[in-house]
């Protein structure tokens, strides 16, 4: 299944979350785009963050927030392979 610009907005906010502390979180403000707005009350509806302007990860939204991060990673920092 490919991913939808809706879950690829979600990826994006999960991405901002920084995970090197759980004491930060982050507040998305009512003048934010739209599309971050909607993506974080979709994320709040999941389960992942705890409110829905954004507020912490919850346990599942951290392990959603390292997934993503993980995958990012691989893709941006591993060459691309040439065909055989």
């Amino acid at each position: 299944m490919p991913c939808t610009q809706e879950l690829v907005e979600e990826l994006n906010t999960l991405l901002r979350f920084d995970l090197a502390t759980s004491q930060q979180g982050i507040k998305i403000h009512k003048d934010a785009d739209p599309t971050v707005i909607a993506a974080i009350h979709r994320l709040h509806a999941k389960g992942l963050v705890t409110q829905t302007d954004g507020g912490y990860l919850t346990s599942l939204g951290r392990d959603a927030a390292e997934h993503a991060q993980t995958l990012l990673s691989i893709l941006t920092t591993h060459p691309a392979r040439q065909p055989a």
